[in-house]
């Protein structure tokens, strides 16, 4: 599927690639898309706020994590054969490779923006009325909150936050020799960007950072400003989960208090600041100059899509409607009769998440229903899931939600949420100390006929309905006796413990979903030395885990063809002569985060063929996934569903040439087109309708049959 070299093992330093060069490569290719003509100008920007973003989580936890290790004289090897240092040494080149091509992407994006008479501005470029309306400005909403802090023997250094910007200034008292140091934190109530008055046609910006520098004078009229430095840090944010800890909420909440004040773990300054300001400020931060980074132009790039404000559909990804569930709208929507007449799966964000949500409002509303069980990992606040959860309980039927408060960075608003949901009569499960909680999963009880009736609902992503608008991901819908069976058994684990024996259809980590690729693989191994057809396609985020990477080269060996679309990490070398010759690893990058995890195994039978076998999951194959969190695995049996998932999303997934890069044997990925738009999967997604969720109008709209191209 792809015409990426193949190499000898020799010419390769390791087997595996490591996993943190890794995610920085994809970072790389998200910033990429603010660099492709062919994306609107809002897009490329909104693109390289994502990549600021990315980049700062990766130092939070990932970055802080080696920084930890090497503190605490950690002397294990990662995968690929490196130390701590070697990885950290490692990580800060690539970084600062990667903050050179995020620089010339900001500058050249504001050319473009230019272009659309969009304008960042330094205050002092700016005319005498303009000036005098900012210091107005100044004196009226900045000036009062802000607090300069001198430092000096009876002021000590203020406290950063994380993700905080400071400015540092070096002032000069005109009666004495003196200087003195001036460190001002920017508040967070303040905004980062603020639009010049009476520009005409033009939108022109200042940011804060730049109006504090300017009028310092104003706050210290008795000295000079002799040099300033604007600066960010970002510290250590992983929370360390104590197995032992009696109280999870309170636990988390001082957690939670404790990462505000993390080690600083990277720090951002200006270009061609000033060195004196900077040694001074490295002293104090107790930074080598290695973790000093140096950003062009603006510190935060995370916020730049902020001055995207112009309504011009042009300069934007053409507006796009999710479709409705056909199936459901013929039958006016009959949610538990339409389930209980056929499996079907959504594909999101080309078929409307709204399904998910009516799902659960009309169990809330429905007299029949007697119980609700609903995982919760990341949501929003004011959810219409949470919504349809709380008028479930207090309908007295009886509902029970497992909210994971351990999802990174969501802590703190799962905690409310629990809160929340609690005082209105929802049973709240916090799961396992030990593991999190990342099964997608709703199960609804329903009286029918005088005997009860379970509908389930499995997805692959979260029940975030403001992420499923760019995520792709699949929803299965399903009535399934024995699968229903599986699903109760999944709540009873989590909720009490109670591990089971035995299950009919699903598969769950940590029991038993590392056993399961195990064996599919060692299958297709044995396959392959029968001559007959031995395949493996998957889909994922990431691809970590070194034993089952290991099992991929021995299947790559034996004969099986594997093809891997990975997003994100991979740790995999693929087109490696003896080792990975039969194994493609490709990654797509496009409009929509591609979310779903897809697993498909020819077992014996030519693909795509309705022979073959084919799963869903909200697992990766990460350790952490397989060992250390509760997942399912969930066999697609429906002929309709698995046509829909093998032949279209696969198969298109795989086609795609548009938005896809190509691993090489030595870490490096490639696109195939150099940018020369091809067969898109997400253009084809949006144009061409499902299958499973489209009753009778299948018989009139078919959507565009795929070839695979060999």
């Amino acid at each position: 599927m792809s015409n990426v070299p193949k190499t000898n093992n020799e010419q390769i330093e390791n087997q595996l690639i490591n996993r943190e060069i890794s995610w920085l490569q994809f970072n790389d290719r998200v910033l990429e898309e603010a660099r492709d003509k062919t994306n609107p100008l809002f897009e490329r920007v909104k693109f390289l706020s994502i990549a600021g973003t990315n980049l700062d989580e990766f130092f939070m936890v990932r970055v802080a994590g080696l920084f930890n290790q090497i503190k605490d004289g950690y002397d294990e090897l990662s995968a690929d054969g490196l130390s701590s240092e070697q990885q950290l040494d490692r990580v800060v080149l690539k970084t600062k490779d990667l903050l050179k091509k995020q620089n010339e992407a900001f500058s050249h994006l504001k050319k473009e923006l230019s272009k659309e008479k969009i304008f960042l501005r330094k205050i002092s470029d700016l005319d005498e009325k303009n000036i005098n309306y900012f210091l107005e400005y100044f004196q009226e909403t900045v000036y009062p909150i802000i607090t300069p802090t001198a430092i000096d023997p009876s002021h000590p250094f203020p406290f950063i936050p994380n993700k905080g910007r400071a400015i540092l200034m070096e002032l000069k008292k005109r009666d004495k020799k003196r200087n003195l140091n001036i460190i001002t934190v920017v508040p967070r109530a303040l905004p980062r960007f603020i639009m010049v008055p009476n520009t005409g046609k033009s939108e022109e910006f200042i940011t804060i950072d730049d109006l504090i520098c300017y009028f310092a004078k104003e706050i210290f009229p008795d000295h000079d400003v002799e040099s300033s430095l604007q600066f960010r840090v970002i510290r250590d944010s992983d929370i360390e989960i104590d197995d032992e800890a009696e109280d999870l909420i309170r636990y988390f909440e001082r957690a939670i208090k404790k990462r505000r004040r993390g080690n600083i773990v990277k720090l951002e300054i200006l270009t061609n600041s000033d060195q004196k300001l900077v040694d001074f400020l490295s002293n104090q931060f107790e930074m080598k100059n290695d973790h000093i980074y140096e950003i062009e132009g603006l510190i935060g790039i995370q916020d730049i899509d902020e001055i995207c404000k112009k309504k011009d559909p042009n300069l934007r990804f053409k507006k796009f409607n999710p479709r409705e569930v056909e199936r459901l709208k013929e039958s006016k929507n009959k949610f538990f009769s339409s389930i209980k007449n056929k499996d079907f799966v959504v594909h999101h964000p080309f078929e409307t998440f709204d399904v998910v949500i009516q799902f659960l409002e009309a169990a809330a509303k429905d007299p029949k229903v007697v119980a609700i069980k609903q995982t919760l990992y990341r949501t929003t606040p004011d959810s219409p899931i949470v919504n349809a959860l709380r008028i479930a309980a207090e309908n007295g039927k009886a509902v029970t939600a497992v909210i994971e408060i351990k999802a990174r960075f969501d802590e703190e608003a799962n905690i409310e949420l629990s809160r929340k949901l609690e005082k209105a009569g929802v049973q709240i499960v916090y799961g396992f100390a030990k593991y999190k909680t990342h099964a997608k999963a709703s199960l609804v009880l329903r009286k029918e006929s005088g005997k009860t009736q379970t509908y389930v609902h499995l997805g692959t992503g979260n029940y975030h309905p403001i992420n499923a608008k760019i995520y792709t991901d699949l929803s299965l819908f399903s009535s399934d006796k024995e699968l229903a069976k599986d699903v109760e058994k999944f709540f009873n684990y989590v909720t009490g413990y109670a591990k089971p024996k035995k299950l009919n259809k699903i598969y769950l980590s940590p029991i038993n979903s590392r056993k399961f690729f195990e064996d599919k693989i060692d299958q297709e191994i044995k396959n392959a030395s029968q001559g007959k057809p031995a395949e493996i396609w998957a889909k994922m985020n990431s691809l970590v885990d070194p034993a089952i990477i290991k099992r991929f080269y021995t299947a790559s060996n034996a004969g099986v063809k594997i093809n891997l679309s990975v997003r994100g990490v991979c740790c995999l070398r693929p087109g490696v002569k003896g080792l990975s010759e039969n194994i493609v690893v490709k990654s797509l990058i496009g409009r929509f985060l591609e979310h779903s995890r897809i697993y498909c195994f020819a077992d014996g039978h030519p693909m795509p063929s309705r022979e073959n076998q084919v799963y869903i999951s909200s697992a990766d194959l990460m350790p952490r996934n397989l060992d250390r969190r509760i997942e399912i695995i969930i066999p697609i049996e429906n002929k309709t569903v698995h046509e829909q998932i093998l032949d279209q999303i696969m198969l298109a997934n795989f086609k795609d040439v548009s938005e896809s890069w190509y691993l090489d044997c030595f870490g490096n990925y490639h696109k195939q087109n150099n940018f020369d738009k091809g067969f898109s999967a997400h253009s084809y997604f949006m144009k061409n309708p499902s299958l499973s969720g489209r009753g009778k109008s299948i018989l009139k709209e078919k959507p565009q049959n795929l070839r695979l191209i060999k």
